[in-house]
């Protein structure tokens, strides 16, 4: 495992960089995985050849099973111009890996992700010292919301509590530390109660570890509506974490640039540390699949970047690595979004911002 030195090296590299220029995300994991059209034996390998449940479709777990598949698609968004790299953790906390009856495994699944995306960086770089590569240890929002009741006759009803979200996400992040992540990225956040477990774990996990990191926190605008599924504005959301002060905010998932411009505009208004987007390639067709070739794509992009919206960029669903090598060619050269100076002002929220001078 690196050692402290070189993790605060690296936070320093990383906060620099992002003065300097924008940095590039990669982009889907699960889009790549389709790709090698895997089956249920596939996923299983012989560790996992008599499981008692069908796990096809538990991607996380091919950390463990097809670590080459895992580490190629590491390498191939690193070739195409990722400066950093999400672990292939999305849902390997114990809470989603549930769904598999696998929770015992979430910490080896975060451990040996991290581990597997540290190598990979770690090879890309003796190649080329002169560019740093990041490993962001993701922690997804899991299968289960602490706002929203699951069941639409008993609206109380909640099936999972801040304190089981804690546990979970300190378990993961100490784990992915382990594994030699350089910063924390909570990502996909609908329910922003969930983020605020994550946020509040990550801090415990890293004072049980002894060390910190940087942490990007990502929400997602689920539909035309411009709210996160608990019902928050792209405003109300920001000024419902700020006080983590967290390394950048982020918005991702659930549209396609052309619908999530508004949104990305109005964040880098409001947000005053560094912005961080990874919109889908457009929305899924009738097949469930995503159409927005990277040159069409990356015009969107190259925009926002144009209009100082953002400091890190990459994909999410549908997206790949020409999409990514397309964001860093046409990015190149283009200034970072500069952060703002706003008004020292008493920022609160509930669905809506209420922000008192």
């Amino acid at each position: 495992m690196p050692s402290n030195a070189v993790k605060v090296n690296k936070r320093e590299q990383l906060t620099e960089a992002l003065k300097q220029r924008i940095l590039i995300l990669d982009g889907a994991m699960g889009t790549m995985i389709q790709e090698y059209k895997l089956e249920e034996q596939d996923y299983r390998g012989e560790r996992f050849k008599d499981w008692h449940v069908l796990i096809k479709g538990n991607n996380d777990l091919l950390s463990l099973t097809q670590p080459k598949i895992i580490a190629d698609i590491h390498r191939a968004y690193l070739e195409a111009g990722a400066d950093i790299i999400e672990t292939n953790t999305f849902n390997a906390t114990t809470i989603s890996m549930e769904d598999y009856d696998m929770a015992s495994l979430s910490r080896e699944i975060n451990f040996e992700s991290a581990k597997l995306a540290r190598s990979v960086c770690d090879e890309l770089e003796a190649k080329d010292p002169s560019k740093p590569r990041y490993v962001a240890g993701v922690l997804g929002p899991t299968s289960k919301t602490c706002s929203i009741s699951p069941d639409v006759n008993d609206p109380g009803y909640r099936n999972i509590n801040f304190d089981k979200l804690v546990a979970a996400y300190v378990e993961s992040t100490l784990a992915l530390m382990e594994g030699g992540a350089d910063l924390i990225l909570i990502e996909t956040i609908f329910d922003t109660l969930n983020a605020k477990a994550a946020s509040f774990a990550v801090e415990e996990a890293f004072e049980q570890a002894g060390r910190s990191l940087p942490v990007m926190i990502s929400g997602t605008i689920t539909d035309a509506s411009g709210r996160t599924l608990s019902g928050q504005t792209t405003e109300a959301f920001y000024n419902s974490i700020r006080h983590i002060k967290p390394l950048s905010i982020g918005l991702n998932c659930a549209l396609g640039p052309d619908l999530l411009r508004q949104y990305v505009e109005e964040l880098s208004r409001v947000c005053e540390t560094f912005t961080s987007v990874h919109p889908n390639a457009g929305l899924p067709n009738e097949f469930g699949e995503y159409d927005l070739e990277a040159p069409e794509m990356a015009k969107e992009i190259i925009d926002w970047g144009k209009s100082g919206f953002i400091n890190i960029v990459g994909g999410c669903c549908g997206t790949t690595p020409a999409h990514i090598k397309a964001f860093a060619k046409g990015l190149e050269g283009v200034k970072p979004r500069q952060l703002p100076e706003l008004e020292v002002r008493m920022r609160l929220s509930g669905l809506e911002a209420c922000n008192l001078n």
